[in-house]
């Protein structure tokens, strides 16, 4: 990838002409729309969701831990990983909500 952008930088500074100046600038701008829009848009969407998170909800750690939620904190949560067994986590380590045993398939 950086040879690409080496091999393109230099016809460029070699006086190549406009073009390739142009060819440069709409590279840069598919990376953006292709690689950096999207990351930021799944960060806001994981942002959002943390701040959406409520007691009696059944979450996914980081770490694969399975738990319901007690109580939120502005950057920790009360994670009831067993009955009376509680757990103080990050928010920031929270990625998914787990599914009801009842919505899972039946083998």
């Amino acid at each position: 990838m950086n040879t690409i952008l080496t091999i393109l930088l230099q016809e460029a500074q070699a006086g190549a002409g406009w073009s390739n100046i142009i060819f440069i600038v709409a590279l840069v701008a598919i990376f953006y729309f292709f690689m950096i829009r999207p990351q930021t848009k799944r960060q806001k969407e994981i942002q959002k969701f943390r701040q959406g998170l409520k007691s009696g909800d059944k979450v996914i750690t980081a770490g694969g831990i399975h738990g319901k939620i007690k109580n939120v904190k502005e950057n920790t949560v009360v994670l009831e990983i067993a009955d009376g067994l509680q757990i103080t986590i990050e928010k920031s380590s929270i990625y998914a909500t787990a599914p009801d045993a009842s919505e899972q398939p039946q083998k």
